[in-house]
């Protein structure tokens, strides 16, 4: 059954009436002024947990899945990828197939689009592998891929590698022939390791500027390497903790708006009361400045950020209008992560996810009013 919803464009500032059900109808101008912003649902490619959730534990159960979604449309994110990192073959392969069950039984399991296989071919240096457990670090192989992705269902959308594992580009040249983007990360390759992964199929680099040496050489180095490619796009963690204003700035002139990407990189204290919580066999604190540290050190392990405020602090900190930071957490994640049928935006054709929203033009402030995923209004 056709329905209809009407907001202010946030892409024009003027007022629409949106014609949809699973998917859009069509997109037509109306007179009467609108109050709320109407806007392409949010999507977030890089989700290792959420409101106390951890998608990394294969114990965790169901019930707590779609608990956290719920949660998650609040923020206004309608289709994301959880995360699964580095750990032992077992615990992720069980991980991925308790998130592959949840995603076909629950009733908002088609939130969950895909998945995001963060590791476990990465760089096992201090620095680089970040809060990744070393002792589970491992080189590429295809085979395990292919147990990872039959475990998924076949829902491994998006994988982050470190390219200077020897046989990386086969690797990367045999998952990209199967439909699986290739982001480097996690990483201490050289400006030619770089260059053949590209060349091999990486199209995108993990939350640039996070997951590196604490000291680098001025020039050459990865971060440098990776922004002066046009062939990659870059994910960045918004929250001003992880990466600095004069950082941001300089890497979102680098690679311009059609290449930047919003990630929340969230961990299950993301919308959770401080305290300790788990990112698989790990313990991690959530600190009462908001940060994500594993327990007892200093060491980011994911954040706690939520979308909406990461689309304000990119107005706040970097300077962008609300449309071009809708488009970092919208068209832009959908195209670069293969999300189907998302990277067009408002438009006939896409899905109909949707964000309806208040905007403070002086702080930035982002309220979701409701959200809506294929045509169902899932918030508010």
């Amino acid at each position: 059954m056709q329905k209809t919803l009407r907001g202010r464009d946030v892409a024009t500032g003027s007022a629409i009436e949106v014609k949809f059900d699973k998917v859009i109808d069509a997109v037509t101008p109306v007179a009467e002024a609108q109050e709320k912003y109407l806007a392409p649902g949010w999507v977030d490619v890089q989700v290792n947990g959420f409101a106390g959730v951890d998608y990394n534990s294969p114990r965790t159960s169901h019930a707590e899945i779609a608990r956290s979604i719920e949660v998650i449309f609040s923020t206004g994110v309608t289709r994301f990828y959880p995360t699964v990192i580095t750990g032992a073959p077992d615990d992720m392969r069980e991980a991925l197939s308790n998130l592959a069950r949840a995603k076909d039984s629950l009733p908002n399991g088609d939130a969950m689009d895909g998945f995001h296989v963060e590791g476990p071919h990465i760089s096992a240096d201090d620095g680089p592998r970040g809060a990744h457990p070393r002792h589970w670090v491992r080189p590429p192989d295809f085979e395990e891929f292919r147990r990872l992705q039959d475990a998924a269902r076949g829902n491994i959308r998006l994988m982050t590698l470190a390219p200077e594992w020897p046989g990386a580009p086969a690797y990367i040249e045999a998952l990209t022939a199967d439909g699986v983007v290739i982001s480097i990360g996690h990483t201490g390759a050289d400006a030619g390791q770089i260059t053949d992964a590209v060349s091999a199929g990486a199209t995108m680099s993990t939350h640039i500027g996070n997951g590196s040496h604490s000291i680098l050489r001025r020039h050459p180095n990865y971060i440098w390497d990776q922004l002066a490619d046009d062939r990659l796009s870059a994910s960045f963690i918004v929250d001003g903790i992880h990466i600095p204003v004069s950082f941001l700035k300089v890497a979102l002139r680098a690679k311009g708006l059609s290449r930047s990407v919003l990630v929340t990189d969230a961990s299950s204290p993301a919308g959770a009361k401080p305290g300790r919580y788990s990112l698989g066999e790990q313990a991690v604190d959530l600190t009462a400045d908001n940060r994500v540290v594993l327990a007892g050190q200093y060491k980011l392990a994911g954040s706690a950020l939520r979308m909406n405020h990461g689309i304000r602090n990119l107005m706040k900190l970097a300077g962008l209008s609300l449309s071009d930071a809708v488009i970092m957490a919208t068209t832009n994640p959908a195209r670069v992560g293969s999300v189907p049928r998302r990277s067009n935006g408002l438009a006939a054709g896409d899905r109909a996810d949707f964000v309806l929203f208040d905007f403070d033009s002086e702080t930035c402030a982002i309220h979701v009013a409701a959200t809506y995923v294929s045509g169902r209004r899932v918030f508010g």
